[in-house]
């Protein structure tokens, strides 16, 4: 599996974990950093000239060994599903989802977990942010079929409704189904889960909430056959869907649990093939601790995370 490490703000400089896979890059090449930390344009908005330096440094370090022919995706056999990793700091960042997408070539679905939707239209300019990249790939990325977005805030569901009416974009939406924090606390993710299979047609994905599934729904085959679909996956984590007691991020956070998101991964990943796994939502770099956490164990939480990430998803 390989996993690519870009640094924005030099916050893995603070977790021993993420230095480790520092100093492993240096030798191995199924670890890659490349560090982002010189680039302008970059904090929440991303211009055309970073945009245009990330990836050259992107292909610049897929170059380098010729036997990896991608960073993000490498299938050893017809069997093996082995996506690539790909962390990007913190949810500022959040947009390298869309540059990653980018180099897909083949249709998939994207899975989000994100306590924010992602989906506001430009707002100047058409300039790449880390508020509506999702709606860029929708927009913009002739592979995608359609998108779930696991763990929004509830109200921010009806503003980018409201937004993208106003925009006259509303039709983007017949291709995204939400998922509500106050949905996930009300049902297994096994239950919903069992919801979302696109259609072998390639019609849009129903809308969680027009489904009323039992909660006795357990684990196993049932939910497995469910979930049959078409369409490979694509799965990008913004750790703030998590609950506080996981993550220390720089954004307001969700209440899931680092076991629910387990579980469905492990379930989106039954017999799917998953392309790539990006995972961003580290803390701010100034922070200075709050109420609840020393920065010190803030980092702390998050180098764990982090570790219990990778562990788990090389075993997917």
């Amino acid at each position: 599996m390989k996993i690519t490490v870009q640094d924005f703000t030099g916050i893995y400089d603070y977790q021993p974990f993420m230095q480790e896979l520092r100093a492993a890059a240096e030798t191995c090449k199924n670890i890659c950093r490349l560090d982002c930390t010189k680039i302008v344009g970059t904090d929440c908005y991303c211009d055309d000239e970073a945009v245009k330096t990330i990836n050259e440094m992107i292909d610049e370090a897929e170059n380098r060994d010729s036997t990896e022919s991608k960073c993000m995706i490498k299938n050893r056999d017809n069997s093996a599903n082995v996506p690539a990793i790909h962390f990007f700091d913190n949810g500022n960042y959040h947009y390298m989802s869309k540059l990653w997408t980018d180099r897909v070539q083949e249709p998939f679905t994207l899975i989000v977990f994100d306590h924010h939707p992602d989906m506001q239209p430009p707002r100047f300019g058409g300039i790449l942010s880390c508020g509506g990249w999702v709606k860029e790939v929708l927009d913009n990325n002739k592979f995608i079929q359609n998108a779930i977005i696991i763990g929004v805030k509830d109200e921010l569901v009806e503003t980018v409704h409201k937004e993208l009416s106003q925009s006259e974009e509303a039709d983007i939406l017949d291709k995204v189904t939400f998922i509500k924090e106050s949905e996930l606390t009300k049902h297994s993710s096994q239950t919903f889960l069992s919801s979302l299979t696109p259609s072998a047609s390639g019609a849009a994905v129903r809308s969680y909430q027009q489904i009323n599934l039992p909660l006795r729904h357990s684990p196993g085959s049932l939910l497995v056959s469910r979930l049959s679909s078409p369409y490979s996956l694509y799965i990008s984590i913004d750790k703030d869907a998590l609950s506080s007691a996981y993550a220390a991020t720089n954004w307001d956070q969700g209440s899931l649990t680092l076991d629910a998101l387990k579980e469905c991964i492990t379930t989106l990943a039954a017999g799917h093939k998953i392309l790539g796994i990006d995972i961003c939502g580290e803390r701010a770099h100034d922070f200075e601790g709050n109420e609840h956490l020393t920065v010190q164990e803030a980092d702390t939480l998050n180098n764990a995370l982090n570790r219990e990430l990778v562990e788990f998803l090389q075993k997917i």
